[in-house]
C-alpha cells in the first residue's frame, strides 16, 4: 500500500496541480500508512467497498470530473499510532485545485475557504487570550493543514470523493461504511485522544466513539452556523482544550499556528 498513486508528483514530493482529479479507482496505488491497511483492505474487498468502485468508474466513464486525486492522503499523513486528534469533515471542496485529501484544507497556494478562515480565527482568538503569539495573518497563512496531519490530527472527511460543483454528490454510496469503520479503530486504538465534531453531520458520529477520549462539539465553522446558538463555533475554545486535554496525558501539544 506504500506505492504512489497514478498522478503527477513535482520534486518536493507534492501534487501536481495538472493531476488533481482522480483518473481511475486504483486504491491500492494510492499510498497510505501500513497501520490502517488492514480497515482499508478490509474495506475495499466487501460489497459496499466494490460497489463504490464500481461506482467512481462508471462516473469516470461518463465524463465527471471527481476530486481528489488521492483521496485517502489523511491515511497517509497520519498513522494510526501517531492520531492524537481527529477533525472530520463532511466532504472535499469541489472547485478546481482545492481538495487534496484533507478535511477543511486545500492546497498551498489556494485561496483560503470561509470555513477554515473560521478555524484560523478561533485559534487566533484562543491564543490572544492566553496571551500567546497567534499564527501569522491571514493574507500570509496557508490553507493546506498537512502541519497539522503530521503532527498527528486526523483530518478525516466522511465522503472522500466529490464531483466538481457538485456537493455531497458522492454521498451515501459507500464511503461511510470506511470513515466510520477509521473512526471506531482511532477509538479502540489510541490511548486517548480528542475528537473534534462540528455541527451535526460530525456529531451524528459521536456513538462510534467510546473509550477514554475527549469530545468536543460545535456547530459547523461555516459562516452559517459559526455564530449561531446554542453552541457556536466561535468562541468554542476546542484548540485550547485539546491541548491542554493531550498534556494532562503527557502528550505534546499540538501547534496549531
Amino acid at each position: 500500500m506504500s506505492t504512489r498513486a497514478n498522478f503527477a508528483f513535482d520534486d518536493a514530493g507534492s501534487q501536481n496541480p495538472s493531476s488533481e482529479r482522480l483518473t481511475g479507482w486504483n486504491p491500492a496505488l494510492w499510498p497510505i500508512d501500513p497501520s490502517w491497511a488492514p480497515v482499508v483492505q478490509g474495506f475495499l474487498a466487501s460489497p459496499t467497498g466494490q460497489q463504490l468502485g464500481q461506482f467512481i468508474e462508471q462516473r469516470l466513464a461518463d465524463g465527471a470530473v471527481i476530486y481528489p486525486a488521492h483521496p485517502l492522503r489523511a491515511l497517509e499523513l497520519t498513522p494510526l499510532p501517531a492520531v492524537k486528534v481527529v477533525i472530520l469533515g463532511q466532504d472535499p471542496y469541489h472547485g478546481p485545485n482545492q481538495a487534496h485529501g484533507l478535511a477543511f484544507s486545500v492546497k498551498h497556494g489556494n485561496r483560503i475557504p470561509p470555513s477554515l478562515r473560521n478555524i484560523f480565527k478561533e485559534i487566533d482568538r484562543g491564543a490572544a487570550q492566553a496571551g500567546a503569539t497567534t499564527g501569522p495573518s491571514s493574507g500570509l497563512r496557508s490553507g493546506s493543514l498537512e502541519a497539522w496531519a503530521r503532527q498527528g490530527v486526523l483530518l478525516l472527511n466522511t465522503c472522500m470523493t466529490v464531483e466538481a460543483g457538485a456537493p455531497e454528490s458522492h454521498g451515501k454510496r459507500g464511503w461511510e461504511t470506511l470513515t466510520d469503520a477509521l473512526i471506531r479503530t482511532v477509538a479502540d486504538s489510541a490511548a486517548s485522544a480528542v475528537f473534534m465534531l462540528w455541527g451535526a453531520h460530525a456529531q451524528a458520529k459521536r456513538e462510534l466513539i467510546k473509550g477514554d477520549h475527549l469530545v468536543l462539539t460545535a456547530n459547523h465553522p461555516s459562516p452559517l452556523s459559526a455564530n449561531r446558538p446554542p453552541h457556536p463555533f466561535m468562541g468554542c475554545g476546542h484548540f485550547a482544550a485539546a491541548n491542554a486535554w493531550l498534556q494532562a496525558r503527557d502528550h505534546k501539544g499540538l501547534d496549531w499556528s
